[in-house]
């Protein structure tokens, strides 16, 4: 039979509120007193109930975390981020993964709050209006995290896509490359990262008075960037084109893919560059130069911007920019 309050109560010889006091911490006890019902909770091995505690303190000592799928690489770097600086102020994560479920986000939301949670993130690579709102709706701590969507006024974490693509767009210019081209996807859609990527590009050729030169993939993935590989061979042929940018490392990848299958050598023929710098952009051949996305870094502020918020300290950003990064591989030469 489990030890109870009642029973640490009785032998250090005080009331089962005097117990509950020392426990939570929540009214003056005398040393004395203290002390003895810590001995008696060691002598018992007693452990308190943290639901009922969490219920009397409003302090569960927990964060959480619903994201895309635990399986990506760039959300288990999150998720490590996450878990990691939480560790170092006493705070665990709850972790679910909604596969981009939107009914399964507000089901794991619930869930969340009805474990006494006291923040949430958000990890997502599509836009759910009700679900921002749910847990908006939560008053606690929430911060958003969207690799794909801008975080519309939302508390969130990344690096300033603006910037990063001007500077990646004028780092391949200084390598002496006259025509430019950029793979976008999605750069219709409300609130992409792509309307700041493409706009960063844009800004750049048009400071140095180069074409505009974008080519537009179904998607994100490998495949993707494979299957717009013929589209592309025919503009490289017909503009000059001697560096592609691509706002995705997977859509590099897969266009060195199709480059590799066609005889057409990276970089010696044409020169590749990525975002992201997800795992496979450096160990890949050749190695993907690219935007650094840190995230890990990512994730630890994420979590440390919900404990800063949970100790009262104020946050006057919604927004924290990150420092970009250009990693400088070999996917890119020197004309």
């Amino acid at each position: 039979m489990s030890v109870t309050i009642k029973d640490v109560a009785k032998l250090a010889g005080v009331s089962i509120s005097t117990v509950s006091r020392v426990i939570n911490n929540s009214k003056p006890v005398s040393p004395e007193v203290r002390r003895k019902v810590l001995d008696a909770i060691d002598e018992l091995g007693y452990k308190p109930n943290q639901v009922a505690r969490s219920l009397v303190t409003k302090k569960s000592n927990l964060i959480g975390v619903i994201v895309t799928d635990i399986g990506n690489s760039y959300v288990a770097q999150m998720i490590r981020g996450i878990e990691e600086v939480g560790r170092m102020y006493n705070y665990d994560i709850l972790l679910s993964s909604s596969y981009g479920n939107p009914d399964t986000e507000m089901k794991f939301a619930e869930l969340l709050r009805s474990k006494q949670v006291e923040g949430i993130i958000l990890i997502s690579e599509t836009i759910n209006k009700d679900v921002i709102d749910e847990i908006k709706g939560f008053n606690i701590p929430f911060v958003y995290l969207n690799k794909f969507y801008k975080a519309s006024g939302l508390p969130s974490v990344s690096i300033d896509n603006y910037e990063a693509s001007a500077i990646m767009t004028k780092y391949l210019l200084e390598l002496g490359h006259e025509n430019i081209l950029y793979v976008t996807a999605h750069e219709n859609q409300l609130g992409s990262v792509e309307e700041d990527k493409i706009k960063g590009y844009k800004e750049i050729i048009n400071k140095f008075k180069k074409d505009e030169l974008i080519l537009s993939a179904a998607g994100f993935t490998i495949e993707d960037g494979y299957n717009i590989g013929n589209d592309l061979e025919k503009i490289i042929k017909e503009k000059n084109i001697t560096a592609v940018f691509c706002c995705q490392d997977e859509i590099a990848i897969g266009l060195i893919n199709y480059f590799y299958d066609n005889q057409i050598k990276v970089p010696e023929d044409i020169s590749i560059c990525g975002y992201g710098d997800t795992k496979m952009a450096s160990i890949y051949r050749p190695e993907i130069t690219t935007i650094k996305e840190p995230y890990y870094d990512i994730g630890a502020v994420a979590i440390r911007r919900i404990i800063k918020e949970l100790e009262g300290e104020k946050i006057e950003e919604k927004n924290t920019y990150l420092p970009i990064q250009l990693i400088e591989r070999k996917s890119c030469r020197r004309i």
